[in-house]
Formats: C-alpha cells, structure tokens, sequence
C-alpha cells in the first residue's frame, strides 16, 4: 500500500529592501476568514501581527491558540502555522515582517544571539500576547504601524527606534518562564506531534546564511541527523519540493532582490547568489519567472512603490502576488 501523502506546508518569502528591512501588510482588505486553511504556511522573515477585531484560533508548533481582539502574535521565521477566524465571523489585522538582524546589527550588542527567534520554538515560545498583560507592547505595534502608514519626514528612523524598543520587549517576554499557560483554547483536543518544517529547520537556516556557497545535500542531510535519502524525502513531503530546488530558488529570490535594489551586472548577480555559470542562472530564473533577469528588472524599474511594497513570493507561484 502505498504511502499517504503528507499535506504540503507553504513557504512564502517576503521581498524586504536591504536599507529598511521592514514590510507592512495593512488596511480594511486584511481580513481572515472562518475557513480553516487546508495547509500551514511558515515565512523567511520575523512576523508580528496584531488582531483589530474579531477572534479565532491561531495553529503553531503543534498548539491550538486562541486569539481576541489587540492580541499581539510573535511567529519567527521557519515556523509552521496557520490563523482561522471564529465561525461566521472575520478578523481584521495588520501585519509586520522584518528581519531584525539586518535591521538591527548596528543597534544591539556584537554578542546579541538569536535575532530571530528561533531558539524559543524549542523551549515554550508564547505566540499570542494579551493586550491585558502587555499593554506597552500592543501599543508599540500600534505606533511603528503608524509611523510606516503616514511617512511622515524621517520616518524610517523613527519606525526602526520604535521597531527596536518593540523587539527587545518581545524577546524579555519569550526568555520568561511563563510557557503557553491561559494562551490554550479550554476545549483543544490532546497534544499530537506532527511532522513538520522544525524538523528541517537546521537545514532551512544554513541554506537562508549560506545560499551563495557552494555545499552539498549530503551536508544538509547531516545537519539534520538524517541520511540523505529519508531528508530528501521528509524535505520533499513538507515543502513540496526537491531539497536542490529549494536551493536554486532562494538563490534566485535573493537575486530578485539584487535586481531591484542594486545596478550590478546579471553576471556579477549570478555569481553573488551562488550559480556557476551566468547560463545555468539564465535557465533556472526563466523557469521561475517566466522571464530573463534583464527583463525582470526592467519590470520592476516600472512599478510603482505600492506595487513593490505588496509584492509577495511564494513557492506556489514564484515572484507572483498572493490572490
């Protein structure tokens, strides 16, 4: 018989620029609905949301949460989940993703650990934050959510000051002893551990650090205590992808982005994100992007700054926006 198949979890990498890396998903059009997602989604990106109105349930690292109104979410990047609104209701959000290491390397301690995170999905990470017990913090996002919607003169400067005041505060409350405690749902049924993308984590980092090098799976299958057969296999069963295009397609993300954000040479870019030959780059972001590089960054030259800034990637359609 053969073996059921495991349920694909999305992976959606945001495109944030390498000056300010910091996205803003807002507006009456964020809404969740009651409709519980088919499948988990996890992002290449820290994400900090926070519930406006409505309530419903939040699915992370194997947890039934519940969510109200000016709750706060932390969800690190790599990490599976998922939100549904309660039934015949939709809840309304806004949502922050940024990459605190880029944002904050000159700002926080040469020793600082763990700029995203993920060290607490192993040891009782709180996903939901109560506006209750952390007023100060539902205040924070409220107020960067300000700064990048009116873009008032320096308002970069003033959202990271805000952005760096909000991290720090939620990495105090994830190095707590206080665990998931009132944060479950009071009917959730039993704990089952599932197989997820935290298995493959050790392999999701080094690719995200070290896409430019050049390594083998053999390597990534080791880093993961696997042989390279059953990674291959897990990988392929999560991600719904091979491990060697995972790899080929975050190299071209992150030459999508040099295309955007610098005037490098296409050579020069496919030798920056780790492709051996201008050719072989050519080919695979063709088969990505239904176009060549030059033709992309030409495209990208003519959008306008709204349309970049909504601009989401994901591995069921490369480089296209979420519908």
């Amino acid at each position: 018989m053969a073996r059921p198949k495991s349920p694909v979890t999305e992976y959606r990498s945001y495109y944030l620029p390498m000056q300010f890396p910091v996205k803003l998903l807002s507006g009456d059009h964020w809404k969740i609905s009651d409709i519980p997602s088919k499948r988990l989604h996890f992002h290449n990106c820290l994400e900090i949301g926070i519930c406006h109105s409505g309530s419903g349930y939040m699915e992370v690292l194997g947890e039934t949460l519940a969510f109200h109104a000016e709750n706060v979410t932390i969800i690190p990047k790599n990490v599976p989940h998922t939100t549904c609104s309660s039934p015949g209701t939709e809840s309304h959000w806004s949502y922050l993703y940024l990459d605190p290491k880029g944002l904050f390397r000159n700002f926080l301690p040469a020793t600082w650990e763990d700029y995203d995170l993920t060290k607490f999905t192993l040891s009782g990470l709180r996903p939901v934050l109560s506006y209750g017990e952390y007023p100060h913090v539902h205040e924070l996002v409220l107020a960067v959510i300000r700064e990048l919607e009116e873009e008032k003169p320096c308002f970069q400067v003033s959202a990271k000051g805000l952005l760096l005041s909000l991290y720090i505060e939620i990495y105090r409350i994830q190095r707590s002893d206080n665990g998931w405690g009132a944060l479950q749902l009071e009917d959730e049924e039993p704990r089952v551990e599932t197989e997820n993308a935290l298995v493959i984590a050790p392999a999701l980092n080094y690719i995200e650090e070290n896409y430019m090098q050049q390594f083998t799976i053999e390597y990534l299958a080791e880093l993961c205590h696997w042989s390279p057969t059953h990674f291959r296999r897990v990988f392929h069963d999560i991600m719904g992808i091979s491990p060697l295009d995972f790899v080929n397609n975050t190299r071209i993300s992150k030459a999508c982005d040099l295309l955007r954000s610098t005037e490098e040479s296409v050579l020069n870019i496919s030798e920056m994100v780790g492709f051996h030959s201008v050719s072989s780059f050519n080919r695979y972001f063709i088969r990505i992007n239904q176009m060549t590089p030059r033709e992309y960054r030409k495209q990208m030259q003519k959008s306008d700054k709204k349309t970049e800034n909504q601009s989401v990637l994901e591995y069921t359609g490369w480089f296209y926006p979420e519908k």
